[in-house]
């Protein structure tokens, strides 16, 4: 029987009326620099002072643009990972198995340094260029941002124990993937993962029932055993976790490996994986500390001080990764327009068309610019304070904004295709299954725009930093400057009333 070729390249069993010419079907967008042809991104990396990076993202690029790597995406999802809680003796297993596909993008992406890029390059722009690839391994595959992610923005806290980040950081930072089960101390490269949502509390930690009972009598003592169950226990194939739970002075944040000292496996049980609606690639676990060996990190009782060190970077990764989202779908849409003929005409040549392709690419476009803009505020020195403050405000804006923002123009870009668009033979349909999740992770909209003011309340530098920043497109536009003088007077002169919980999404003020 003849056989055809399906949008990723795959060859499949066809039936006889496929033999037909066909004329009026896109070809599948594959082998090309996925980098070089995103003229945003480019632009922003050079202004941001990554230039040296160019030629080590534009290798990356043509790797996630190759039919291979779209090839595995596809592969990944359609075989999502299995827990295997049990060994065939009825004991205790607890490991996740993921398809040959999964480990290609794992090992592509690390290979390119996505979770460690800014970690181990000092020099300017560093995590713009990291930002940038991590931007870039969204494109192919959106499940491997979870525990690149977190592997990432473990770093962070981390350095809070000095003995514990010289043991462990130099597997966190390595570029060769190891996806064994071992202990730390025989792997090339670790993953680390993250637990902190519980049944009975996920943004609400007063309400987190994981106890921590001390190892010794040591009072000083960094060792301890940890008691709980994760409602939501990411990336449960990771070597540790970073995750809270009390002690008896307070919440403290612990470094949890899935092997102890001694060499043994960890009291960790995985009891399920929880069936998504999208990051079918990617395995989320509930999960049980039964005495898990753990150690804390950071000062005891100031947990979540620690942790969002943590989640101060994976926002800007979610944020990244809902940019990726973006871009794929548009080009996505782009491409199709590009190829597909409608009343005699390429469906880019309709005014119409021409309108909708448009907004979406300055959808895209803007969310390049503004994500990469707060991740060169993480190359800022020190002393630049306004720099610092900027970012810490900016990370929960682009969080928000991006992440709500995605979810249209995914499928505004699905509706380019027509029937197409629908159908799993496309990414499109992958994409929109995946497009609402990063406004729900690491903060839904609620509690980002919390943290919006709670940052504006405690950290006085932080609206002088945002009007600073706005202010330098001024003159540029009537219409926006109508709008800043409208924003000057709600938020920044001294007679402005403060902004109120219930009016976070909702202004400008009638």
């Amino acid at each position: 029987m003849a056989t055809q070729t399906s949008p990723i390249g795959t060859p499949r069993s066809a039936t006889p009326a496929a033999n037909q010419a066909i004329s009026n079907q896109p070809p599948p967008l594959v082998d090309y620099d996925a980098f070089s042809a995103h003229a945003a991104l480019a632009e922003a990396v050079r202004r941001s002072g990554a230039d040296w990076a160019e030629p080590r993202l534009a290798a990356f690029g043509r790797e996630i643009g190759s039919e291979e790597l779209i090839a595995a995406g596809y592969l990944a999802n359609e075989n999502p990972p299995e827990l295997l809680a049990y060994d065939r003796r009825g004991e205790r297993f607890d490991r996740v198995t993921f398809h040959p596909a999964w480990h290609r993008m794992m090992e592509a992406s690390i290979k390119a340094g996505v979770h460690a890029l800014n970690w181990v390059e000092r020099r300017p722009g560093a995590n713009v260029a990291r930002a940038a690839a991590f931007l870039l391994m969204n494109e192919a595959e959106n499940g491997i941002s979870c525990p690149l992610g977190m592997t990432h923005a473990s770093v962070a806290p981390l350095r809070r124990n000095a003995a514990l980040a010289a043991q462990w950081e130099p597997h966190i930072t390595s570029c060769d993937y190891d996806p064994s089960f071992a202990p730390m101390s025989e792997k090339r490269n670790v993953l680390i993962g993250m637990a902190m949502t519980e049944r009975e509390g996920g943004s609400d930690v007063a309400k987190l029932a994981t106890r921590a009972r001390r190892v010794s009598a040591d009072a000083n003592a960094t060792e301890f055993e940890l008691f709980g169950d994760k409602w939501f226990f990411s990336a449960p194939n990771s070597d540790a976790f970073l995750t809270l739970a009390a002690t008896e002075n307070g919440l403290t944040c612990f470094l949890v490996p899935r092997f102890c000292p001694d060499g043994s496996v960890n009291h960790i049980e995985l009891n399920r994986l929880k069936d998504k609606l999208g990051d079918r690639s990617n395995a989320t676990a509930e999960a049980s500390f039964a005495g898990a060996w753990a150690t804390a990190i950071g000062e005891e009782g100031k947990g979540i001080r620690t942790i969002l060190e943590m989640v101060h970077y994976t926002r800007l990764n979610v944020a990244l990764c809902s940019t990726g989202i973006m871009h794929q779908a548009v080009w996505q849409a782009l491409h199709y327009a590009g190829h597909r003929t409608l009343f005699q005409k390429k469906l880019n040549d309709h005014p119409l068309m021409q309108n909708v392709l448009a907004d979406l690419a300055l959808e895209s476009e803007s969310a390049v610019a503004l994500v990469m803009r707060i991740a060169h505020t993480f190359d800022a020195p020190e002393s630049d304070a306004e720099a610092h403050a900027l970012g810490r405000i900016g990370v929960a804006l682009a969080k928000y904004w991006i992440t709500k923002r995605t979810p249209w123009a995914v499928f505004e870009a699905m509706e380019c295709l027509g029937g197409n668009g629908y159908i799993e033979d496309y990414n499109l349909a992958r994409l929109y299954r995946q497009a609402p999740l990063n406004s729900i992770w690491e903060g839904s909209a609620n509690v980002i725009c919390l943290d919006v003011l709670r940052a504006i309340e405690r950290l006085p530098a932080a609206l002088p930093a945002l009007r600073n920043e706005i202010s330098l497109a001024r003159g540029a536009d009537r219409r926006f400057d109508r709008f800043l003088d409208r924003l000057d007077a709600a938020f920044f002169q001294e007679s402005s009333s403060p902004l109120l919980q219930a009016e976070a999404r909702c202004w400008p003020r009638n």
